[in-house]
């Protein structure tokens, strides 16, 4: 149940991060490769507010994986979240081999934390 807490609030703190994206804070180079130093052009920002969307999903399926909410049926949060988990570790490595220094750096450790929350929160 911790864990599922954990990457709710992590999750959530991403939010933030893809909300401010797509209203235009310029911190293009924290996201989607580093390619923009500053704001995001139209369909990043787009990519982001959708992203806000997906992780909105995750935690919810960490929640419910965890009994903490009940959304949806057993089944669909067991394999859910091992989706989730392998998604995150694609995220890790994405971010890790990024062109982009501060998007390497500052995203790939959160990536993981998030990889190793999912995976507790799938093993539950």
């Amino acid at each position: 149940m911790v864990a599922a807490v954990a990457f709710a609030v992590l999750i959530g703190i991403l939010v933030v991060f893809q909300l401010a994206l797509a209203l235009g804070a310029p911190w293009g180079r924290l996201a989607w490769g580093g390619q923009h130093q500053g704001s995001l052009p139209v369909g990043y920002r787009v990519g982001s507010a959708a992203n806000i969307l997906v992780y909105g999903v995750m935690a919810l399926l960490a929640l419910d994986r965890t009994g903490l909410v009940a959304v949806v049926p057993d089944a669909t949060s067991r394999v859910g979240m091992w989706a989730v988990f392998g998604v995150l570790v694609l995220g890790t490595l994405m971010n890790a081999v990024s062109r982009s220094k501060p998007e390497r750096f500052a995203m790939t450790p959160v990536a993981l934390a998030l990889a190793i929350l999912a995976l507790f929160v799938s093993l539950s």
